[in-house]
């Protein structure tokens, strides 16, 4: 039904094509109520690429400060550090499980962080560290929080995601939104470094507006612009962004439950309060494995075949850089009884291997 008004074949560049990108803009516009002076692309790369188009264009005029606790932060502490070379920079970084002081950001330097860390299962519990006087700007990649969380507009300056994360749509694509202060940066600021053309928002000195209106850098699919649509659609017609967080929020419970009742699991993140509705990472807490990661490795290992050999859960094997254990998304396309039920198979996994391993 969703592909019946759909512009596949056809040019992005055509009436129709910009027309369908337009939509994905007002309708994101919409659901997360997005200031009007805000502008709102659709950019390629995914989220990566809308987080890279900011610290491409943005950084250099002021000091940096990066916050990491996890891959993805991490990702941005080597651009500042190793591509762009930015000599005025402070990385603040904790270990999987934790948040460094973010205190520490200062309102005279621009800020880069994750709102929401999709490997480690933790996020920043709110923005009140965040300066309302800042001179700086604040870059945020929110990819797994935004449709999930509340995002205070007033406090960020970049804001991206991608398709793929809450709305549970097709990757390829990215959003970047971008406040007045970050449009005047992008005007007043020239990079010394070259800027490739997927990043380029700026032409003469001036804004490329066609990029707010619909007018992609590179070739979009059109196929992926209409699932798109069609997840927008589907979440405002359940009743918005609060409908959305309540699903997440029912499924968050849901975890917390099933972890209260297995001792041998917990959440990766050690403070309830800073841990994620989304990105549900879960660690090997059982003493018989304490303080002995390659056994872990193993357990964790054979639970995660087990269960895809079982068709019971898929891709559920914690970050590749994460402690050894699982990683269940529970965003709110995901339904609560289902993810109820894998985490019954997860405990019965466990328990097999253990055998197993044994």
């Amino acid at each position: 039904m969703a592909l019946q008004e759909a512009v596949l074949g056809r040019s992005h560049r055509s009436a129709a094509g910009k027309a369908k990108l337009r939509e994905v803009i007002d309708l994101t516009r919409e659901l997360l109520a997005i200031p009007d002076d805000y502008r709102i692309a659709v950019v390629p790369g995914s989220d990566t690429g809308a987080v890279e188009m900011a610290l491409w264009n943005l950084l250099g005029p002021r000091g940096v400060d990066v916050f990491a606790w996890e891959s993805f932060g991490a990702d941005w502490v080597t651009d500042v550090a190793k591509e762009l070379e930015l000599e005025n920079r402070r990385v603040f970084d904790a270990p999987y499980g934790e948040l460094p002081d973010l205190t520490q950001a200062s309102p005279d330097r621009d800020i880069v962080f994750a709102w929401n860390g999709t490997t480690s299962g933790v996020c920043v519990p709110n923005a009140d560290w965040i300066a309302d006087d800042r001179t700086g700007l604040t870059i945020c990649d929110a990819t797994s929080a935004a449709f999930a969380m509340d995002l205070p507009w007033a406090k960020l300056d970049v804001t991206t995601w991608s398709w793929q994360k809450v709305l549970g749509g097709e990757g390829a694509h990215g959003m970047i939104v971008l406040s007045p202060r970050a449009i005047e940066r992008l005007i007043d600021h020239v990079p010394v470094w070259p800027m490739p053309k997927l990043f380029r928002m700026v032409g003469r000195g001036l804004v490329t507006e066609g990029l707010f209106a619909g007018e992609t850098i590179n070739t979009p699919s059109l196929l992926a612009v209409e699932d798109a649509i069609d997840g927008l659609r589907w979440a405002r017609d359940i009743g918005g962004l609060s409908a959305l967080k309540a699903r997440c929020q029912a499924n968050f419970d849901q975890a917390s439950d099933w972890v209260s009742r297995n001792g041998w699991c917990d959440f990766l993140a050690n403070r309830a309060e800073i841990r994620s509705k989304t990105s549900i990472c879960l660690k090997i807490i059982d003493p018989t494995f304490k303080d002995r990661r390659e056994q872990q490795e193993k357990i964790a290992g054979a639970v995660v075949a087990l269960l895809a050999e079982k068709k019971a859960a898929f891709d559920v094997g914690s970050y590749r850089t994460a402690p050894p254990g699982f990683r269940f998304w529970a965003g709110a396309t995901v339904e609560t009884p289902d993810l109820a039920l894998a985490l019954e198979w997860l405990t019965w996994a466990y328990f097999e291997s253990l055998k197993a391993v044994a």
